[in-house]
């Protein structure tokens, strides 16, 4: 261990705050919110992660407005959420961690008739998850989505959240601006890569002068949309560069793939095609059994599988980074801080085990207990879950 590297369980800073360690949970879908209630179970579910040792845990996703939500059972960070989010992030601190909330708008991923509202898109085309045509918006509809970003950041603030993470990935809208396959525009919102950033900094720019200086912004950024013709390397490290310039975050989180056209991409390992089959409505269910294997293509599984894209931004970039994508083990996170991310997130390994953090801090494990089955993916309609650890806890123990 390099003697000038810092070790993973030390107190770290990330803009105004004090992280008890590098240890964030990533945003995960938390499936726990019919119409958008904040419940007893959402909050366990980040309470849990917080008893576990994790120093930053994100909620996941919460709506900038009502046509942004993914779907109806999403949470649209208004006024009405504040005395319940409140609760979440009062127990969260009461275990010693700090709470973060993901805000966005869901674009082209936004279920239109879950929602019974229309989305927005930077140009016009079908989306399968919005289940039909979205619009292209027009620029008094984009100057509406900024305010929403205003105020759903300012909530958040007054429901005692210590971060925001301002999603900029999957092709979700803000990332979609920056995708040149989604984003055919011709005015100032489109064409060069100057144009094609300039919405997703000028909500950046918004939120921190919403929030001025009282809490960390991160941006949850796309390395690439791993799809053809969509963003890429060489576009998205001169974006990340303006973001950087621009002034308004206090670190990165990099990730990549598509929600729109490519699940699998951010999370590799086996595609639960047939539990996904049976977690939908019938004639749904039918249409994934011919189209499941385009849409959700198979990756085999690699620990820390962004590193390699990941590399070039810590090369180019000297705000802190988040490293996401398929962390499991302790040995990554101190190889990652050796090569210099000030932090790692991690997913599907705090499902399996949300005590893992304070298993590798006390040396009780080195590894997590995540096998990269990835059936927790479909139980985001029902709660979502290890159905691993799930079975543990239902099966009776014999004496």
């Amino acid at each position: 261990m390099s003697p000038s590297r810092p070790t993973v369980f030390e107190p770290a800073r990330l803009g105004p705050l004090t992280l008890r360690n590098r240890i964030v949970k990533a945003a995960t879908f938390e499936g726990v919110m019919p119409h958008g209630a904040i419940t007893d179970e959402l909050v366990e579910f980040h309470a849990e992660v917080a008893r576990g040792g994790t120093a930053l845990t994100t909620v996941a996703y919460c709506s900038v407005s009502p046509e942004g939500r993914v779907h109806r059972d999403t949470i649209v960070l208004d006024r009405d959420s504040i005395p319940g989010l409140r609760r979440l992030t009062d127990a969260v601190h009461a275990e010693g961690a700090l709470a973060s909330a993901q805000i966005g708008h869901a674009g082209l991923v936004a279920n239109q008739i879950s929602n019974g509202v229309k989305t927005l898109a930077p140009s016009t085309r079908i989306s399968p998850p919005a289940m039909g045509l979205v619009r292209g918006a027009t620029l008094a509809q984009l100057d509406q989505v900024v305010e929403d970003y205003e105020h759903a950041a300012r909530n958040a603030v007054e429901a005692g959240f210590d971060a925001l993470e301002v999603h900029l990935g999957h092709n979700y809208l803000l990332s979609s601006f920056m995708s040149p396959n989604l984003n055919k525009r011709s005015d100032r919102y489109g064409g060069t890569l100057e144009k094609r950033s300039a919405f997703p900094r000028r909500v950046l720019e918004a939120v921190r002068k919403a929030v001025g200086d009282k809490i960390a912004i991160i941006a949850k950024f796309n390395m690439t949309d791993g799809v053809p013709k969509g963003l890429w390397l060489n576009e998205s490290l001169p974006i990340a560069k303006m973001i950087e310039a621009d002034g308004h975050i206090d670190a990165m989180e990099l990730t990549g793939g598509s929600s729109l056209l490519n699940g699998m991409y951010f999370f590799r390992g086996e595609v639960p095609l047939r539990e996904f089959m049976a977690s939908q409505p019938k004639v749904v269910g039918w249409g994934l059994k011919f189209y499941g294997p385009k849409i959700f293509p198979t990756y085999p599984f690699e620990e820390g599988f962004f590193l390699q894209e990941a590399r070039q931004f810590r090369a180019e970039l000297k705000l802190p980074i988040i490293l996401l994508g398929g962390i499991n083990r302790l040995d990554t996170i101190e190889h990652a801080l050796d090569e210099g991310f000030e932090f790692v997130a991690m997913g599907r390994a705090l499902l399996r085990d949300p005590s893992v953090v304070d298993k590798f801090r006390s040396e009780q494990a080195q590894e997590g207990l995540c096998i990269h089955c990835n059936k927790c993916m479909p139980t985001i309609y029902t709660g979502t879950r290890c159905v691993i650890r799930e079975t543990l806890r239902e099966t009776p123990r014999t004496v």
